[in-house]
């Protein structure tokens, strides 16, 4: 049984094969279908954006497929970058440009004033059957600077008081206890239990 990881973020790819390891499916990513046209990610939330991918991918290739939309949400930005977390220093300037926007945009912010929370949607989608989906958040701080080298996207600003550490400082294996994605993923193992099981009877 295929299980299509709907993403091209080597990143988000390398977390979700190992949270996904031991189920009971073969685990592919997009680079297997070049042929697959770039999906278009216009939805107001992360749910819609995770569904537009999970569900496009899904009847193109008639396979489970797995999709996940996740951003950062910072309370003094009302909840920005949000949906936009990927693109916030504009199409395709990356994480470096979307980390420094983040810092000068938070400039003067007191410490106590930089909450943050990072949420992940994750969509599944599989033929004749509705989308599920699964949630995680985490809560944190935006720190004053990039700390640590590990991870991707916002993990180096992304500052958790109880472990002293930006999620960039952390192993990956430290990171997926407690991730938002972690969180996420282990509500949609329940979820692809299941359908594992309807599939074999």
């Amino acid at each position: 049984m295929k299980l299509i990881l709907a993403t091209k973020n080597q990143g988000k790819l390398a977390e979700m094969q190992e949270l996904l390891a031991d189920l009971p499916f073969e685990l592919v990513s997009l680079a297997v279908y070049p042929e697959l046209p770039e999906i278009e990610e216009t939805g107001e939330s992360f749910a819609e954006n995770a569904a537009i991918k999970a569900e496009t991918v899904m009847r193109l290739t008639g396979e489970l497929v797995l999709a996940d939309d996740s951003g950062l949400e910072v309370d003094a930005l009302g909840g920005c970058p949000g949906v936009y977390s990927a693109r916030f220093a504009g199409p395709g300037r990356g994480d470096k440009a979307n980390n420094q926007k983040l810092l000068l945009d938070l400039l003067g912010v007191a410490k106590k004033d930089r909450t943050a929370r990072f949420r992940t949607v994750v969509a599944i989608a599989a033929p004749d059957r509705k989308t599920d989906f699964a949630v995680g958040s985490v809560e944190g701080l935006i720190a004053g600077e990039e700390q640590g080298d590990g991870g991707f996207g916002y993990d180096p600003l992304f500052y958790l008081p109880a472990a002293d550490k930006t999620f960039a400082q952390m192993t990956p294996q430290e990171k997926n206890q407690i991730s938002h994605r972690a969180e996420a993923l282990a509500k949609a193992k329940e979820i692809l239990r299941a359908i594992a099981a309807d599939i074999l009877k």
